[in-house]
């Protein structure tokens, strides 16, 4: 069986987490069976051993990976260490540490609060893109992004609101800006309850998308094959 850790990096909200779960257990419903799933708090600076797992997903936080908190920095090192060892998959803060980790930069963006059904332009052909798909839609809630590409990374997924919304390193490290583990439920009741934080009308906006049919079933798919494949 294919040997899984998750890196939490953070959690919802504690009155969502009840009704919703955590983000392990986000991932492990969108993933399902097949895997042996094991969640290292890394915020609590629990670190797996990269070679005791076939896969990682780094997992999405309110956290900035510019910010110095020790376990940030852990993190990077962490990555920098793994790379090689195993597959690797980062969603949202995942996908921006793994930037960060690689020689890419991140930064709070001008254009504000990404929130809602994003879609993604997919514009490379992957092994692991089966079923075939020109465009993945999921849910998406971050402020920070990837304005500067990683040298040696290529850019698979791309919108107009974020141009590096998923990066890959050869064949074992992929990264998503976008929720392929958030419910349209989930992400509903989390952008409904930030109105203080987010423009109302961008609120509303966001949770009208929100009832659109998406791709997560797609994306899943896509991470499961990715990490299923022999190395």
């Amino acid at each position: 069986m294919t040997r899984i850790a998750i890196l939490k990096t953070g959690g919802p909200p504690p009155a969502l987490s009840e009704a919703h779960g955590d983000y392990p257990a986000m991932f492990r419903t969108l993933l399902g069976n097949g895997f042996s799933y094991t969640a290292f708090d890394v915020q609590a600076h629990e670190w797996p051993d990269p070679v005791a797992f076939d896969g990682a997903i780094i997992t999405g936080s309110s956290a900035g990976v510019y910010e110095k908190d020790a376990w940030i920095e852990a993190l990077l090192d962490w990555i920098r260490m793994a790379r090689g060892e195993l597959r690797m998959v980062g969603v949202c803060f995942g996908h921006q540490a793994m930037a960060q980790a690689l020689g890419g930069r991140v930064e709070k963006s001008d254009l504000g609060w990404g929130v809602g059904l994003h879609r993604y332009e997919v514009i490379t052909d992957e092994p692991w893109m089966t079923p075939p798909g020109i465009s993945l839609a999921m849910p998406a809630s971050h402020q920070d992004q990837v304005v500067e590409k990683p040298p040696e990374a290529r850019v698979w997924l791309t919108s107009d609101f974020a141009p590096l919304a998923g990066l890959a390193w050869g064949d074992d490290l992929i990264t998503m800006q976008g929720h392929p583990e958030f419910t349209p439920a989930y992400a509903s009741a989390l952008t409904g309850g930030r109105r203080d934080r987010i423009d109302p009308a961008l609120v509303d906006e966001a949770l009208a998308s929100l009832k659109e049919p998406d791709d997560r079933a797609l994306a899943g798919e896509w991470i499961r094959r990715f990490l299923s494949a022999p190395r």
